[in-house]
């Protein structure tokens, strides 16, 4: 029963705010140090392993994708059609905001850069129109949430490596989970804009010349999700070659079709995925020796037993399991929950007869809920350092937002019908 200490010993290196990969990597040594006979070099073996994984060329090329993004014109574009969809209703300048998340949500693995770049480009724009300025921010909050559900969100990929299950499911499972949260919040958005009377964006539904004139001007973007999404559900490709596919197609749309990229956008762009990537892989190393410990400590059987002790309904099991990852994404940083949550649960997983896809998809949206939580809520603490508002005006107008999130986390949580539907 050694596990139970270097949990404890890295949970508090998170407390104090130590990086990721490093709190995991000195939790393994640790282990090894003082609870282990293998010898030392079993644990550069377990770390250095990890980093043959085929499937992890998948991460750096969506990482790279999304930061390419910024550079071709393409959320300028989407902002136009997003405002063609919604523009019209009443708030219709923060429904274009929530709009437009879940469209650049397939093409942008990565919600804080989603959101960065969102709250630059709409945060004062909503605020020169009478929003609330709070207000605008927990719109651009809670719509760069949907970002990781649908593909190809990086907690994707990571889920699919820790659970052992197909990236390519993953994928898939992720589509109707995130236009749920989508259309929850835009309906919370219309209530609240009502309420407020927050006006339309544009005073007349487009035209046909202007939507054909908008859509054609987007073409290239549409083709781009279609050959993410529609590539890997047709088998054409793997998701590996499809975020090689993506990064091709956005090269061609920025060089050649809007021509607003260029060769030191690229640079910039592998820099930052070196970076990024990098960082990922550290923490993918360091948590795969620490599920072989855990393995190696029968840890998940050891919980399973505890946990069915406890209860034998599934029903009860999956409620515990959202209101113990909506505590603990107020309190830890997502990744590290995922990364040492899911290898202890997945017997109980198994146990219970819950399908491990559908699992995955409730631990990403509560692990991204917990991104609008204090006190280490990324998301929330970003917008509100680049919008200037305060958390506590952040959480106030974000309240509406926030219980509309959870109505959704319950519908996907009890109804795995619409995380499996595109799956089977």
């Amino acid at each position: 029963m050694s596990w139970p200490v270097i949990i404890i010993l890295m949970l508090g290196l998170f407390a104090l705010n130590m990086r990721l990969y490093v709190a995991i990597i000195a939790a393994v040594l640790a282990y090894f140090i003082f609870f282990s006979r293998f010898p030392d070099q079993i644990a550069i073996q377990r770390l250095i392993g990890a980093s043959q994984n085929m499937s992890l060329l998948a991460i750096p090329f969506f990482i790279l994708l999304g930061t390419l993004m910024e550079y071709t014109g393409v959320a300028r574009r989407m902002l136009k059609v997003a405002d063609l969809l919604v523009g019209k209703l009443t708030g219709g300048m923060a429904l274009t905001n929530v709009m437009l998340s879940t469209l650049l949500g397939g093409v942008s693995a990565s919600n804080l850069a989603d959101c960065a770049m969102l709250t630059r480009m709409l945060v004062p724009e909503m605020e020169r129109s009478g929003y609330n300025r709070a207000f605008a921010a927990a719109v651009t909050a809670s719509g760069a949430l949907i970002t990781p559900i649908i593909p190809p969100g990086i907690a994707l990929i990571i889920y699919a490596l820790v659970a052992d299950v197909s990236i390519g499911s993953m994928f898939m499972a992720g589509v109707v989970p995130g236009l749920l949260m989508s259309a929850m919040l835009m309906v919370t958005i219309y209530i609240v804009s009502k309420k407020r009377g927050y006006k339309p964006a544009r005073e007349s539904w487009p035209t046909r010349s202007e939507t054909r004139r908008t859509l054609l001007d987007a073409w290239p973007v549409l083709v781009l999700i279609v050959s993410i999404i529609g590539g890997i559900r047709l088998n054409i490709f793997t998701p590996t070659e499809a975020g090689a596919v993506a990064v091709g197609v956005v090269l061609l749309i920025g060089f050649v079709i809007y021509r607003e990229m260029r060769l030191s956008h690229v640079s910039h762009a592998l820099t930052e995925t070196f970076k990024s990537t990098a960082s990922v892989m550290l923490v993918i190393m360091a948590s795969s020796a620490l599920a072989w410990i855990l393995s190696l400590e029968q840890a998940a059987q050891q919980m399973a037993v505890y946990i069915t002790s406890l209860t034998d309904n599934k029903y009860v099991f999956l409620l515990v399991i959202n209101l113990l990852l909506l505590l603990l994404g107020m309190l830890v940083e997502g990744n590290a929950i995922l990364i040492v949550l899911v290898p202890l649960m997945m017997p109980t997983v198994a146990h219970f007869g819950i399908d491990p896809v559908h699992f995955g998809i409730i631990v990403i949206v509560n692990l991204a809920v917990g991104c609008l939580t204090p006190p280490v809520g990324t998301v929330m603490l970003l917008v509100c350092n680049l919008a200037k508002v305060k958390i506590v005006d952040f959480l106030k107008q974000g309240a509406p937002l926030f219980l509309a999130l959870l109505v959704a986390l319950l519908l996907i949580t009890f109804v795995p019908e619409l995380s499996l539907l595109l799956v089977h």
